[in-house]
């Protein structure tokens, strides 16, 4: 298809000295450089678009689903409003979508490309170009008991949870810097994840590196607009085969973008979601 294109992705190297794999959430503000012990491996794959057919990806098969429904609230420049408009309509969507009973949103990312800045703070978050998933089952679990109170924590890990992102351009179509999931189906989960130390300056968290595997397919959905979105699973307590655990995804840069397109602006949304 015209719109599939090629690009170079950035998997994960782990430390050869066998040391637990880390990353500081922000840059060296001196450098322009994440802190980290591990290396980028990169290799080139191509990247599908699935525009006219996104039916065909859903988040229990392939750990990700496209949607088309227009926000609300569009300006994504004050967080507390954000918070106040953006979060309730998205829950909204989340629960119609997945047939959840019970969504908590427990943050989200503005992402603009600035040239020449470094990703240092969380007011100047760039696309994030390295194949990843946000959280691993510990840290996802640690999450319930990070953000709901400990009377209704273990009642709800009982049941079916996951964690979900909902990612959307701002502005204007996502041609620059646009993001690529890789299907589900395609990944060796026994030897494609590198657990790696998150690290804030208050905490620490992990998500999963991941390393290079040639049968990896990777989708992407060519000039994604703000009024559509995609759902990215990112955790599933359901892990006996029968349903996608998560998808692995990263931004990228496309050799066909055309000289002059506006940088990249979107937000992401991470939720909490339970069921009955």
């Amino acid at each position: 298809m015209a719109s599939d294109t090629i690009s170079t992705l950035n998997y994960y190297l782990a430390p050869l000295d066998g040391s637990r794999p880390f990353i500081n959430i922000n840059a060296d503000s001196t450098t322009g450089k994440p802190v980290r012990n591990w290396v980028e491996d990169k290799n080139e794959m191509q990247i599908e678009d699935v525009r006219g057919k996104a039916e065909l990806y859903k988040l229990d098969n392939a750990g990700f689903q496209y949607g088309r429904e227009a926000a609300k609230h569009t300006s994504f420049l004050n967080d507390d409003e954000i918070e106040r408009e953006y979060y309730p309509e998205s829950i909204d969507l989340i629960k119609r979508v997945t047939g959840a009973t019970n969504v908590v949103i427990f943050d989200h990312t503005v992402r603009r490309r600035l040239l020449g800045e470094p990703d240092d703070s969380p007011q100047k978050r760039q696309p994030a170009p390295l194949v990843h998933v946000d959280q691993t089952t510990s840290s996802s679990i640690a999450r319930v008991h990070r953000h709901l109170p400990p009377t209704e924590a273990p009642s709800l890990l009982r049941g079916r949870f996951q964690i979900i992102n909902i990612w959307r351009p701002i502005s204007h179509a996502a041609v620059d810097w646009p993001l690529a999931l890789c299907d589900f189906r395609s990944v060796d989960v026994k030897k494609d994840l590198l657990p790696v130390a998150l690290i804030y300056p208050d905490r620490e968290g992990e998500t999963f590196g991941v390393k290079y595997n040639p049968n990896h397919q990777w989708k992407y959905m060519k000039a994604m607009t703000p009024e559509e979105y995609v759902l990215i699973k990112c955790f599933d307590s359901i892990q006996d085969g029968s349903v996608a655990r998560f998808t692995p995804h990263t931004a990228f840069q496309d050799p066909n973008t055309p000289e002059g397109t506006p940088l990249r602006e979107s937000i992401e949304l991470r939720a909490l979601v339970f069921y009955d």
